[in-house]
């Protein structure tokens, strides 16, 4: 059967508000009774199905988005800014009338990461009957986002992120699915993510969370001795280690977003490949492959949505038939392209200007990662 939708994006939207605060610092923002002067507010979609939506579109694929909104004027804004893109974007989203809208204001001070205030809204009821699976089917790639913030989802140990990847693997799509870091102290972090990724990830082909993500929820003991600098403990072989655990579970192609200091990916055996077949890749290329790719050197202007564009670009690829290091360039080229903008979306280009920048001796960072 001839597909219709190159990527179904599904899961999480929310409207963002990012205020300009390249003259704010972290500091500032712990320090009571002073008032900020702040650049102005950009506003935009968020989420990972406006973030890795709207970068995929970007990249000209044909891309559909799958996601609530409420009946609320948050609900009006995200869907007004979506079809200021392309009508079609908003043709599958559901209108939940009498309930809110999710929204988050992401606080990024100068020279430090970001920091979410987030209200869940409708995605707090997301779940497994809010998946079209007639959509599923006439996709090449189902992409879901952010079960860390889809309560939802993960209620009963993960019965209905189960349901979904079961359901969708029956219809012979590939999947995909992302992750977002929840609050650390909040009950979702606290769920059984051991149990929850051994019933999901039989049914995802492909996994690649950022390294902050998959500690906090496999790792929970490293996460709490390591942050806020995680970067600095991690090495070759304790992502290889982590990575093996991931693929032993049937996963076919996973890695970590390591930030500052590129992706990491590493995949299975060309057997557990056989579902990406219908991506048109040279499998044995695939197969049994670990790869890091450093960061490309850009101007930061914000961090937000930067591994929802990685994740964009490694998917857009992909698509291309690229090898799995051309792949993770992708990947990475069009992360590094994100964050020279304040906002998750406006800094991407488009898939000709991409490659030509890429087709540039175009620097990386100085980080390398240790054996």
């Amino acid at each position: 059967m001839q597909k219709q939708i190159d990527v179904l994006v599904g899961g999480h939207l929310c409207l963002d508000l990012i205020p300009g605060m390249r003259q704010v610092s972290a500091a500032d923002m712990v320090t009571p009774g002073r008032l900020y002067t702040i650049d102005p507010i950009a506003v935009s979609t968020g989420g990972a199905v406006s973030n890795t939506g709207l970068a995929l579109h970007r990249l000209g694929v044909n891309v559909r988005l799958l996601a609530t909104v409420g009946g609320d004027l948050i609900g009006q804004m995200i869907l007004a800014y979506l079809r200021q893109r392309d009508p079609q974007l908003t043709e599958y989203i559901q209108i939940k009338h009498g309930q809110a809208s999710s929204s988050t204001i992401a606080l990024s001070p100068a020279n430090a990461d970001r920091t979410f205030l987030h209200c869940t809204g409708t995605n707090d009821q997301f779940g497994v009957n809010d998946i079209n699976f007639e959509l599923v089917k006439q996709s090449r790639i189902f992409h879901l986002g952010y079960p860390t913030l889809l309560p939802h989802l993960v209620e009963a140990d993960g019965e209905d992120l189960q349901a979904i990847y079961a359901l969708a693997r029956e219809t012979g799509v590939v999947t995909s699915l992302d992750m977002a870091q929840p609050d650390p102290n909040g009950k979702i972090a606290y769920a059984n993510w051991p149990l929850i990724f051994e019933r999901t990830l039989p049914n995802v082909d492909i996994f690649i969370p950022s390294i902050e993500e998959i500690l906090l929820t496999l790792r929970r003991a490293d996460y709490d001795r390591w942050m806020p600098n995680v970067l600095q403990y991690i090495n070759r072989r304790y992502l290889r280690e982590l990575a093996d655990e991931l693929l032993s579970m049937n996963v076919a192609v996973t890695g970590f977003k390591l930030g500052e200091m590129g992706i990491y990916l590493k995949t299975g055996s060309q057997e557990s490949m056989r579902q990406l077949a219908s991506l048109n890749l040279n499998l044995s290329q695939w197969a049994d492959q670990e790869i890091w790719q450093p960061a490309f050197q850009v101007n930061v202007a914000g961090t937000t949505g930067a591994g929802d564009s990685a994740y964009a670009g490694f998917l857009a690829a992909m698509l291309k038939g690229a090898s799995s290091h051309e792949a993770l360039r992708w990947a990475s080229g069009v992360g590094a392209c994100n964050v020279e903008a304040p906002d998750a979306t406006s800094g991407i280009r488009s898939w000709a200007e991409t490659e030509a920048r890429l087709a540039t001796d175009w620097a990386t960072r100085p980080e390398r990662l240790p054996d």
